[in-house]
């Protein structure tokens, strides 16, 4: 996702360094150009050559360094760089951004740059929670510099408190979520409907289907990574919460529902949920009696969440639904189009290899009033790509 890309990475001199080992292989991994700088302590605990071993590129460490020829090293860097993020980045370094102080090849690549600037606090709990640090953060914040939360756990010195650096796989998202995709959607709102709703027979059992949300997720993300206030209303208790994402977990059909109402004056809503169609309701007893069944369960049908946004459709608003067919595909999914009033819809065919319930990978068919547009397969996160952008392009007409 960050082909093409050029990364500079700044390490300083906490123990949570060794890190910035293994985020350096996630971003090659991404095909990005990765060009690291060292403070002087961060040499203390790691040596360039693990660096230059990884991203085959020379680590700069000194801004007078002597081997630079003719060119200067942080003007140079700057001017390449899509992405900037500093990790672990210690009180020290904080401190010098938050106020223009330029000393060493960091702060002063720092100060060159106009790219995306990502910083992660690393350090003890006290240290971080002085309001100094919180001040100077504060400010870095303000000047335009994405501020990466630290963790809480036990931290090397011993204590337990907030400060360690978030995993390695949380910093890539960040850098992924700066600069992957054109910010096409900023300005947006979007709420995405995602994973099974399930509704209670009893405290043991439940009614559900097959859906895992993976689709739903991958449109979350997706629109997140493209600018977008992204509200995620999910059934999934197995998919962990994508960053940069406002997530709400539900229950049944009538938690979503709800959810769904409160946040029905987005922009661009896209209902990828499959939930539950029926609820159990109470049996009347005369009923149990007239059966040799061990149980008797009625079952009544859950909410229409895309009938209710077709009826309630606000002005400028562009509503999207998903349908699963096993036959006639298009004509019931036009049908459908039709009679909830959307603006598009994504059809899936369930006999389709690589369509469908659990899978990384989909087949999509986009059908809008106007055209039909079959999507080869493809996982789910380049699915959710191309729906938005179709979903654009309708809301140019």
């Amino acid at each position: 996702m960050l082909t093409g890309k050029t990364v500079l990475l700044g390490i300083t001199g906490g123990i949570a360094c060794y890190k910035a080992a293994e985020l350096t292989s996630l971003l090659i991994k991404q095909n990005c150009d990765v060009h690291v700088i060292m403070t002087k302590g961060a040499l203390e605990f790691m040596t360039p050559l693990t660096f230059e071993a990884l991203t085959g590129n020379k680590v700069h460490t000194d801004i007078f360094d002597k081997d630079s020829g003719t060119e200067i090293p942080h003007i140079s860097l700057s001017g390449k760089a899509d992405c900037l993020i500093i990790a672990p980045a210690t009180a020290n370094v904080i401190a010098k951004l938050a106020h223009g102080i330029a000393d060493d090849m960091l702060t002063s690549t720092a100060l060159a740059c106009n790219c995306k600037k990502i910083i992660a606090p690393a350090m003890n709990t006290r240290m971080y929670e002085n309001p100094v640090t919180q001040d100077n953060i504060a400010a870095l914040g303000k000047y335009g510099w994405e501020i990466i939360t630290p963790d809480s756990g036990r931290l090397a010195c011993g204590d337990t408190g907030k400060g360690k650096l978030p995993s390695p796989a949380t910093l890539l998202e960040s850098v992924i979520h700066g600069i992957s995709k054109e910010k096409d959607m900023k300005g947006l709102r979007v709420l995405v409907t995602a994973g099974a709703t399930k509704e209670d027979i009893d405290p043991v059992r439940y009614i559900t289907n097959h859906s895992t949300g993976k689709m739903g997720y991958a449109l979350a993300k997706c629109a997140a990574m493209r600018g977008a206030e992204v509200t995620l209303v999910t059934g999934s208790d197995t998919l962990s919460d994508p960053l940069f994402v406002n997530t709400v977990h539900i229950g049944s059909a009538k938690d979503m529902f709800e959810k769904v109402k409160e946040y029905s004056d987005a922009d661009i809503i896209v209902k990828a949920a499959a939930v539950a169609d029926y609820r159990p309701k109470t049996v009347a007893a005369d009923k149990i009696k007239k059966t040799d069944a061990d149980a008797v369960i009625e079952l009544d049908r859950t909410d229409d969440i895309l009938k209710y946004l077709g009826e309630n459709k606000k002005e400028g608003q562009t509503l999207c639904g998903f349908s699963m067919e096993t036959k006639d595909l298009i004509a019931n999914s036009r049908k459908k189009l039709e009679k909830k009033n959307l603006d598009m819809i994504c059809a899936n065919n369930l006999k389709v290899e690589g369509a469908g319930f659990g899978t990384s990978t989909n087949v999509i068919t986009m059908i809008t009033k106007e055209d039909e547009t079959q999507l080869p397969l493809m996982s789910k996160e380049q699915a959710a790509d191309e729906i938005f952008t179709k979903l654009l392009k309708l809301r140019l007409k």
